[in-house]
């Protein structure tokens, strides 16, 4: 049973639940011009129709921006013990008018064309500007759902056709290869120009810390030496423009950060960035303090993620960031004053971007992020929503909230092992449209499908209506 590094593992049988296709989730987009007629474009809906995960359902959606062009991927058909049926992706080439959508070939035994394995998971987009190329990095999970291999995808057409994935990690050696993400150096005039690095950490092994470097587009990889460091989990490498990687990460009950001054080809640290104090998401709700971290023009790392220290008795979460120009010396945790700390609101799984043009005192910032209402609630009573933040002075004064949809109800989400799932990330992005750079949230939302009586013997499962946005604000 995958449970993505917050649980022991298991090798349990996935489940095999009989799903009738009642409900819709689909990743969809509002624009900024539609904001307030609400109106909704679908961009992917969930094809599949396996037996064994939620259908229609598409989560965790990862996204990168160069430009006027994004892409974002994100897990179709959601197993309950981990992976999904197969990753989708919708890419944007004139900054989010048009889409066009799929899903990737050649990864499980549910694509076209088919590959070997039996679910896919933990999807991220990057971008090599040297070779042109679009990547998509994911883990490819046996029928244990153990992560045998870490796998990219690549694009040489902007992201509009996929190849089938290449190789970064596999073997026989009992790793359960969990979490990963890729990011490349887009910096012409770095020393590492064009060199991508892959990150995943191993679940079979007190989850150590593992990475890999590419310098040809994705199309082979090389492992990095790091230094032994169990208990991490969900990494997110950044590329300064001297090629200098940095990359926080949750380490056990801290945020920490790894570093690379040799162009992958070893790693120091850890660096202690903060010490973890976080409220437990209630609802039986999937909402882990991972961490999410962008960079400016410059290099300055901002590192966000979920936190109650703020909080009296640490009823709630806010959500606060720290940042550094070295990835060695860290700022003061600081709150994103979303809320009042007395107002019982808990926010927790953030989606960080930071305009890559900006940089010093008028750096812009936007987080997407999830929330319920009120803190203290039950399984039966959360309200989800989904909320969205921005700065444009480096965090020194932030907007009003956005509501960008919900409220949900969990049981209209995909169950896990691990409690109701919406993701483990949700993402943002810059953008440039015709009216300058312009961030884009990507998430989740569940909605109610009325006119369809589901008739199967776990109702509640049948009871999933959730569809997937992207918005501009």
């Amino acid at each position: 049973m995958r449970l993505n590094g917050w649980c022991p593992q298991s090798t349990a049988k996935r489940l095999s639940w009989s799903l009738l296709l009642c409900g819709l989730l689909s990743l969809s987009v509002y624009t900024a011009a539609s904001r307030a007629a609400i109106a909704l474009t679908v961009l992917s809906n969930d094809p599949y129709t396996n037996t064994t995960s939620f259908h229609q359902a598409e989560v965790e959606p990862a996204s990168f921006a160069s430009g006027s062009t994004v892409v974002t991927a994100f897990q179709a058909g959601r197993f309950p013990d981990g992976g999904s049926s197969n990753i989708g992706f919708a890419t944007s080439a004139n900054g989010g008018s048009t889409w066009k959508n799929g899903f990737l070939p050649g990864t499980t035994v549910y694509a076209k064309p088919a590959g070997p394995y039996q679910a896919v998971s933990d999807e991220a987009v990057a971008f090599d500007a040297k070779h042109g190329v679009w990547q998509i990095i994911m883990d490819g999970l046996d029928s244990d759902s153990v992560g045998v291999a870490v796998l990219v995808s690549r694009s040489i057409d902007g992201g509009n056709t996929w190849n089938s994935p290449v190789t970064v990690s596999a073997g026989t050696n009992d790793q359960d290869r969990d979490k990963t993400w890729i990011v490349c150096d887009n910096n012409a005039g770095s020393p590492y120009y064009g060199n991508c690095y892959a990150e995943w950490d191993d679940m079979g092994h007190n989850q150590q810390l593992h990475m890999a470097v590419s310098k040809d587009g994705g199309a082979t990889w090389t492992q990095s030496k790091v230094p032994t460091a169990p208990a991490v989990i969900g990494g997110q490498p950044l590329v300064q423009p001297s090629g200098k990687v940095i990359m926080p990460i949750q380490q056990a009950s801290k945020i920490v950060s790894f570093a690379s001054t040799n162009g992958g080809t070893s790693y120091t640290g850890p660096t202690t960035i903060a010490t973890l104090s976080y409220h437990t998401v209630a609802g039986n709700f999937r909402g882990a303090p991972n961490v999410t971290a962008a960079m400016d023009s410059t290099g300055k790392v901002y590192a966000a993620w979920q936190d109650c220290r703020f909080i009296a008795n640490c009823t709630a979460n806010d959500i606060v960031y720290s940042s550094s120009a070295d990835g060695t010396t860290w700022s003061a945790v600081t709150r994103i004053p979303i809320d009042s700390i007395t107002s019982g609101v808990d926010h927790f799984l953030p989606g960080l971007a930071v305009d890559p043009s900006t940089s010093g005192a008028t750096t812009k910032l936007a987080v997407t992020y999830l929330y319920y209402p009120v803190s203290n609630c039950t399984e039966s009573t959360c309200q989800l929503d989904v909320g969205f933040v921005r700065s444009s002075n480096a965090g020194s004064t932030w907007t009003a909230k956005t509501q960008e949809a919900g409220p949900m109800t969990m049981s209209r989400l995909p169950e896990t092992s691990q409690g109701y799932m919406i993701g483990d990330f949700i993402s943002t992005a810059f953008v440039t449209t015709s009216a300058g750079d312009s961030p884009m949230s990507f998430f989740e939302s569940a909605l109610a499908v009325t006119g369809k009586t589901c008739t199967l013997g776990d109702i509640k499962s049948c009871q999933e209506r959730t569809v997937e946005h992207a918005f501009a604000p």
